[in-house]
């Protein structure tokens, strides 16, 4: 299982969100690609960076961050965080992202994701579904929509994507575990590589994950137990093992 520490952008700032809202930022680090290097360091195989600005509205804030951020390691970054476009995925891609994550779009265009795929070709792009009591969540999880989380995997499936991370809106930044179950019948029903994220933060919860046996379950995303030191990512990535690889 492969597990993949999470640097979240605000303004440069490495920070984390509770619940994904943004005036619940913790700034933890002005020198995210600091964090990468250690993330590296410690065993990690890819970096997963959310670009919160991007999310909210403001694609063009962290440009520099993810820079350095890349120039800082040698392992993958996959990106996520208002990409909405394929020129903007081009963009994130050229600037040496290894992969692209979209989100809203894939709910409100999915033609757009669909061309993604085309063009870049689908280990190029992931989409992150968003749920919150089993329905999407979108524009940062500021909308709440009707649609099932599993109809839109499936819909995403049509466009040839392969790779879903699935996040709980409620259990982000609050440590408490993620869906377990939700993660477990996606997976299944799916059919896709399914990558965890939301609530992770005891060693219990990853071992839980990994009994479920499920081969589409792909990886995790540990985020706010690393940066609280709840957790150590060396004792994750030397206990956990990748059963595929990151492509």
């Amino acid at each position: 299982m492969l597990i993949l520490p999470a640097i979240d952008l605000l303004n440069g700032h490495a920070v984390r969100l509770k619940q994904g809202m943004e005036s619940t930022a913790k700034t933890y680090s002005a020198e995210p690609e600091k964090v990468a290097s250690t993330w590296q360091t410690s065993g990690a195989e890819i970096i997963h960076v959310v670009n919160l600005d991007g999310a909210f509205g403001r694609e063009q804030t962290n440009i520099k961050a993810i820079e350095k951020i890349i120039s800082a390691v040698t392992i993958p970054i996959e990106l996520g965080g208002g990409i909405r476009s394929v020129d903007q995925a081009r963009l994130w891609l050229d600037l040496g992202v290894h992969r692209v994550i979209f989100g809203t779009a894939a709910l409100t265009e999915p033609e757009i994701v669909a061309e993604a795929v085309t063009e870049f070709g689908a280990e190029k792009v992931v989409v992150g579904i968003d749920g919150r009591s089993d329905k999407v969540a979108i524009r940062g999880w500021e909308e709440q929509t009707e649609t099932s989380v599993l109809s839109l995997a499936l819909k995403m499936k049509e466009t040839g994507v392969t790779r879903i991370i699935y996040t709980d809106v409620h259990r982000d930044g609050e440590l408490v575990g993620p869906n377990f179950k939700s993660t477990d019948e996606l997976a299944r029903k799916a059919d896709l590589r399914i990558i965890a994220s939301g609530g992770f933060s005891t060693l219990e919860h990853f071992q839980r994950l990994d009994k479920l046996g499920n081969p589409n379950i792909e990886g995790a995303i540990v985020g706010t137990a690393l940066y609280e030191g709840t957790l150590l990512l060396q004792d994750l990535t030397s206990r956990f093992k990748t059963t595929q690889g990151s492509d």
